[in-house]
């Protein structure tokens, strides 16, 4: 009996040590051949090279050491949605998304840009919605995809001023097809959704309606629940956060025991991510991304939305020259991507943002502007900026009977170094240099008025500043009359 039992143990143990090399070898090469077809960077290795380094990937100890962003301790990587071919507006990209990783410490964070959002395009010397940036690209470059994602990789990190270490780029049947192939996925519906304009088959639209609480979503639900947009209060910026939870949601999913061992499920999901995604993630890197992911502490992501939806958004909607004419359009409230940058930086240590804007209410500084600019106009809205959006207490506005202008806009300290956060931000927002020295011209039109910080207006503000405000409602007319010229 105990030789008969030592032999059945060591059947059973040989039975097993086959399955998992079976089953490591089935994952290497799906992952190989998959990463073949999705992946867009050049490669000079032989396709036999690159599956032996592939291999070697999974041998490796700490793979993530090997990724890009790691020695900085930061892995940024920019997350594309598309409808994909055979849709209307087929390679918009209506999702866009930072993921931005700690590897120390596996901290994980969103932050999602707005369609909407206007920039100027690199490379082509105009402006649009962000969400054209990658179809431009492919019209300019002969339909390459490799040009196309330079050109929306290198606009948003105009916007944000980080470094984007990778990029990937998923259409409406993959999305559905993951999901799917995941089994659905668990959401807690923050409110009752009902929408009677989503978007159907064949160009046509249907109602979609999910009520509040937990529910399990299927690829196609899951899709809707992402893409919704009119039966939410917070509009594009509801959706952008429910991209987000959904995320959270399939990355819990795919590294459960239920999927990581269910290999008609993981080929199915390889399946899809080859046939649906683009992406510059080659092979070999796909274990340190497996490595990484697992331990991530998705529960608590840091989830950043940028919008311009209350007092404190960083976005407001204004009227802005287009390629086809004037069009409403998200654009940062202090005319620049300051704030956005700031906060991109800063997104794992949100707290010292606060902390800065706690010491900027202590100084209370008085602030006096001075419009230089040539432009009546820059006076109110520089005091609406001031006082309204940066929430600065104490802000007058002086009147200079010299016609003299200004070229460069400058902020003068009278305090002596005595307000320093006020003078960084007020500075580093508008933006303006820096002067500890009032000059006499400036003495004679205070007279005796105390203030702390005189801000004056040169011309080089008119431009960032001189357009004209619109409204939420103004941008939900303009992107209904846009999604409306997609589907003819």
């Amino acid at each position: 009996m105990k030789i008969f039992s030592l032999k059945l143990f060591f059947i059973l143990l040989t039975i097993l040590l086959l399955g998992i090399i079976g089953y490591f070898s089935f994952l290497i090469y799906k992952i190989d051949s998959v990463g073949k077809k999705i992946t867009i960077r050049e490669v000079a290795e032989t396709s036999k090279s690159g599956f032996l380094k592939t291999i070697r990937s999974f041998a490796t100890l700490n793979a993530r050491e090997n990724l890009r962003g790691y020695s900085e301790e930061r892995i940024n990587i920019l997350l594309l949605g598309t409808a994909g071919k055979g849709k209307p507006g087929q390679n918009l990209t209506d999702t866009l998304m930072i993921l931005s990783i700690n590897p120390q410490d596996s901290q994980v964070a969103f932050f999602s840009l707005p369609r909407d959002l206007y920039v100027n395009v690199p490379f082509l010397n105009f402006g649009t919605k962000i969400n054209s940036v990658y179809q431009l690209g492919l019209n300019n470059s002969g339909k390459d995809p490799r040009a196309a994602a330079e050109i929306i990789l290198k606009t948003v990190e105009d916007v944000t001023s980080l470094k984007l270490n990778y990029y990937a780029i998923l259409n409406f049947d993959g999305f559905e097809k993951i999901i799917d192939n995941l089994g659905g996925i668990n959401v807690q519906n923050e409110r009752d959704i009902y929408d009677s304009s989503y978007p159907g088959p064949n160009y046509s639209y249907e109602t979609f309606q999910l009520p509040k609480g937990l529910h399990h979503l299927d690829g196609k639900t899951a899709l809707k629940y992402a893409r919704v947009r009119h039966g939410d209060p917070e509009g594009d910026f509801g959706r952008a956060k429910r991209q987000q939870q959904i995320m959270e949601a399939a990355k819990n999913k795919f590294f459960s025991a239920g999927t990581l061992f269910n290999v008609v499920s993981l080929n199915e999901i390889f399946n899809a991510l080859g046939e649906n995604i683009i992406t510059d993630i080659a092979s070999e890197e796909f274990s340190g991304f497996l490595e990484l992911a697992k331990n991530l502490d998705t529960r608590n992501a840091t989830n950043v939305v940028l919008d311009a939806w209350n007092k404190d958004s960083l976005l407001k909607v204004y009227h802005v020259p287009m390629e086809n004419g004037m069009a409403f359009a998200l654009v940062p409230r202090t005319g620049n991507w300051s704030e956005i940058q700031e906060l991109s930086k800063n997104i794992f240590q949100l707290e010292q943002l606060e902390k800065k804007k706690a010491e900027i209410q202590k100084e209370d500084a008085h602030l006096t502007i001075l419009n230089k600019s040539g432009n009546f106009s820059l006076s109110g809205k520089m005091k609406k900026l001031l006082s309204s959006d940066l929430n600065y207490k104490n802000v007058a506005l002086l009147t200079d009977k010299n016609s003299a202008l200004e070229e460069k806009s400058v902020v003068i300290d009278l305090t002596n170094g005595q307000k320093p956060f006020s003078l960084e931000e007020i500075a580093i927002k508008l933006p303006a240099a820096v002067s500890y020295q009032a000059p006499a011209w400036l003495k004679d039109i205070l007279g005796g008025q105390e203030t702390d910080l005189v801000v004056v207006i040169g011309k080089d503000l008119i431009d960032s500043y001189n357009k004209e405000e619109g409204t939420v409602e103004d941008l939900e007319r303009n992107r209904a009359e846009e999604e409306a010229e997609n589907f003819k």
